[in-house]
């Protein structure tokens, strides 16, 4: 081993060193205290902070835990009387040992220099002094000790756990020790249906980490009787360890139901798996939550959605608002061309006329119908305070919106609530070039999808989903036409009555107040749905990618703690989503995470 080189002018540092090293005491514990010497070791510090935890108990540190230059170091002295590895003063050459399972540190103070097995190391990359503590770097702990930590930025706080290793482990010839596999569970028995919680204690002697391969572990189990479970590690070098097998007892008495487990235990945004048994037994003939409806009729509703896709030029709907109204339009371009889209206001008054625009849900052309329909229903829900104003000199026609370029087989989706203070005639035309000559284009025939004039803006839906009045599952329908009506209107271009099929272009704003603790899934009951819900002021996408069926299952939509104030779903049908849904509203005990 390389010996190292002293200067005289580091002598009285080396032995304050010595003295320190040689006598301070690790805690406030009784008198001849001994070094843990085996088992598994536990430390907290804190940085910064004397007050440390060793195995449970509080100790008072000679020298705490600190960081400095981005690098956390921790006391050595202290770390290897509790690891039980030798941490000496060597007076004769003034330097530290440290003599760890697989290494022997050696720590020139003065010269700086430490050395590994031999191999030096600039001191700095390795240690630092600290009041004449010694300090070793965190990241050396698991190099080089064989500990395992964790760093709690918040609270500014190290775990460090170093397990001893077993003897008789080590093999010579391949320079390593086999990992050992072991772990244990929360409880000793488990009830049907009840989440298994399990404890690894799994480990590797020589601090490389392990791989960890389970047979048999299942998060819950529906029925009783005794289940062996395995775990098997393996250590980065390929080596593993022995199988360690433990049985988990379930006993005959039912905790949850395997229908009832997904709903209790996951959280919002998860899938669950259904079949179509589970479905017709379980929720298509839920009950229906009674509600108390209170239409809100403070707007005219313009639905431009046929033909929904056009193969020629021309206006697809045309009619007027005076007040507040709503400009709905659904279109896919049917055509081998790239056309333009808009919608022109006209003011046939002698007089000029304002309008505002108040709110907005706009999307730029999609080949993907539920994309658009979805998207752009997020854009109204955001509800971002949209403040526009166009006023319109008597007799004019101004283009109200246009939009990009609208390639073959894409579609666009918007909805737009304005307010008017007269008569404005809206035009919703596909052309090739936008222009007042728009309004002397032909007016496309009806193709039997939704169009026409409604006297609706939404729905306010009251229900009461307190503990004392919500019991038991139940079910909100959206879209059925029968517990929750379509609107009827007037098709000027047609001349008859209009049916606002699917409701599309409403709002639902549904209220409870105090709700009970629940959970809230959804059931796309009608076909391919998807679409955001505001719930409580935030929004969720349903679901977060692709669509959802019937044939997927249900999807967790939100779940109540029981100590809100109230419970408000804001919603509005996204074009391209199929109806009815059914909002199953399930109540939830203390058994809920």
């Amino acid at each position: 081993m390389l010996q190292p080189r002293w200067s005289k002018r580091n002598k009285a540092a080396a032995l304050i060193l010595s003295a320190m090293l040689m006598t301070a005491p690790i805690s406030h514990a009784s008198a001849g205290e001994t070094p843990i010497t085996s088992g598994t070791s536990y430390v907290v510090f804190y940085l910064d902070n004397k007050e440390a935890f060793l195995n449970g108990q509080q100790v008072t540190l000679d020298s705490p835990a600190v960081a400095r230059k981005g690098r956390t170091y921790v006391p050595a002295k202290f770390l290897g009387d509790a690891f039980g590895m030798k941490v000496e003063w060597q007076e004769k050459t003034r330097t530290v040992l440290m003599v760890t399972p697989t290494h022997e540190i050696l720590l020139d103070t003065v010269n700086k220099q430490a050395w590994v097995n031999g191999l030096a190391y600039p001191f700095d990359d390795v240690a630092m002094l600290l009041n004449g503590r010694l300090m070793i770097k965190l990241t050396w702990l698991s190099d080089y000790m064989g500990a395992t930590y964790t760093y709690n930025q918040e609270l500014r706080r190290v775990d460090v756990i170093h397990v001893n290793k077993p003897e008789g482990n080590y093999n010579p010839d391949l320079n390593n020790s086999a990992p050992i596999a072991k772990f244990t569970l929360g409880k000793q028995t488990y009830r049907i249906g009840e989440p298994v919680k399990y404890i690894n204690l799994s480990y590797d002697p020589d601090a490389e980490g392990v791989k960890l391969e389970w047979s048999g572990k299942e998060d819950v189990f529906f029925k009783a009787g005794t289940y062996p479970v395995t775990l098997v590690a393996t250590d980065k070098m390929g080596h593993k360890s022995k199988p360690f097998t433990r049985d988990i007892v379930v006993t005959n008495e039912v905790y949850l139901s395997e229908a009832e487990y997904p709903i209790y235990t996951k959280p919002a945004g998860s899938y669950i798996a259904t079949n179509w048994s589970t479905l017709y037994n379980n929720y298509f003939n839920l009950p229906d939550v009674p509600k108390k409806v209170t239409e809100d009729k403070s707007r005219t509703l313009l639905m431009s959605d046929s033909p929904e896709t056009f193969r020629e030029l021309g206006i697809l709907y045309q009619d007027s608002i005076n007040g507040k109204g709503r400009l709905y339009a659904d279109h896919l371009n049917g055509t081998d061309k790239t056309v333009s889209f808009a919608i022109m206001a006209t003011n046939k008054s002698d007089k000029p006329v304002t309008i505002r625009t108040t709110n907005k849900g706009e999307v730029y052309p999609s080949i993907y119908a539920h994309l658009i329909g979805s998207e752009a229903m997020v854009d109204y829900l955001m509800d971002d305070s949209v403040e526009e104003t166009m006023t319109i000199p008597a007799g004019s026609t101004f283009v109200y919106k246009q939009f990009p370029d609208f390639y073959p087989g894409s579609g666009v989706n918007l909805m737009y609530d304005v307010e008017t203070d007269g008569e404005v005639q809206f035009t919703f035309a596909a052309a090739d070039k936008v222009s007042n000559a728009i309004l002397d284009m032909p007016k496309l025939p009806f193709t039997g999808h939704i169009r026409g004039t409604f006297q609706i803006a939404g729905f306010d839906w009251g229900l009461d989903l307190t503990a004392n009045a919500f019991k038991k599952p139940m079910k909100l329908v959206i879209g059925d036409g029968k517990t929750d009506a379509f609107q009827k209107g007037f098709d000027p271009q047609r001349g008859t009555e209009a049916v606002l099929s699917g409701n599309y272009g409403t709002v639902y704003k549904i209220h409870s107040d105090k709700p009970r603790k629940m959970a809230i899934m959804i059931l796309a009951k009608g076909g391919p749905f998807k679409g955001p819900f505001k719930i409580n002021g935030e929004m969720v996408k349903v679901p977060a990618s692709g669509v959802l069926t019937a044939f997927d299952g249900m999807i967790m939509l939100h779940k109540t703690t029981g100590k809100e104030a109230s419970l408000d779903i804001e919603f509005s049908p996204p074009a391209g989503s199929a109806f009815p849904i059914n909002l199953i509203f399930y109540p939830l005990d203390d058994r809920a995470q």
